[in-house]
């Protein structure tokens, strides 16, 4: 699992970023409509709908954004139907990537992604190709400061976490899919705030590359993550201290 966080906290940075903009309002509001179609409109027996509404919330899109969202995966206003769409691949230097879409459009889509891929030193792959090398965990992260590690810690493997990681200032806490909830609410009982909590692709091994190709792998993921169907990207990328300081 080491570097995943690098690749995670990147990710938030961009995304706080375009959140100024109120670029990553369009991304928000796709998850958010997909989640109420496939499991309904009310967050409290719909898990991935609550995470969706917390994750915009935190970027702060407007109520009646996240209302109108759900409204539109009800059925109760009119909107565009999206599908999900994965893509699998390899960057430079063999760093596996997995590509999650929202799409109106699958060949648009398809042909967006390619390119990305092929402008950027990697390689679109078949479906599954990477996909063996990463499990669906329960990811939670909580910013360090002012926390006790042993503390939380025993807090959250006490109510089923099965890793706990002091990483690059963070508290990276992972569980069975299962159990993300149970952690979530164990943790937020005994008043630790969290930055995020949700279902994650791990990388169960992880591909280190150097330099110059780790610079391109990292360009290639930025990308990816910019194209405006598409909702998470996924690597193995062992990500160099340089590569990251720099980002």
């Amino acid at each position: 699992m080491a570097g995943h966080s690098k690749w995670a906290n990147i990710k938030h940075k961009k995304a706080a970023q375009d959140a100024k903009r109120g670029k990553i309002y369009t991304k928000l509001a796709r998850e958010i409509t997909v989640a109420a179609r496939e499991g309904g409109g009310d967050p409290e027996f719909n898990p991935r709908l609550r995470a969706a509404i917390e994750k915009a919330k935190k970027f702060n899109m407007p109520k009646e954004n996240i209302e109108r969202a759900i409204k539109r995966g009800t059925g109760e206003i009119a909107g565009e139907t999206y599908e999900e769409v994965t893509y699998e691949g390899y960057g430079p230097g063999g760093v596996a990537i997995i590509v999650k879409c929202l799409t109106d459009n699958r060949n648009r889509t398809a042909s967006e992604v390619r390119h990305a891929f092929s402008k950027h030193g990697g390689n679109l792959g078949t479906s599954g190709c990477v996909a063996w090398m990463f499990k669906r965990k329960g990811v939670i992260t909580i910013n360090v400061e002012g926390k006790d590690e042993e503390e939380v810690m025993m807090i959250a493997i006490d109510a089923g976490a099965e890793d706990f990681v002091n990483e690059d200032g963070q508290f990276i806490i992972y569980t069975q899919p299962q159990d993300l909830e149970n952690v979530k609410k164990a943790l937020e009982e005994a008043g630790v705030e969290i930055e995020e909590a949700k279902l994650d692709l791990v990388p169960q091994n992880t591909t280190r590359v150097e330099g110059e190709t780790a610079q391109k792998v990292l360009k290639l993921l930025e990308v990816l993550e910019d194209l405006d169907d598409v909702q998470e990207v996924y690597s193995n990328f062992d990500m160099p201290d340089e590569v990251m300081d720099n980002a």
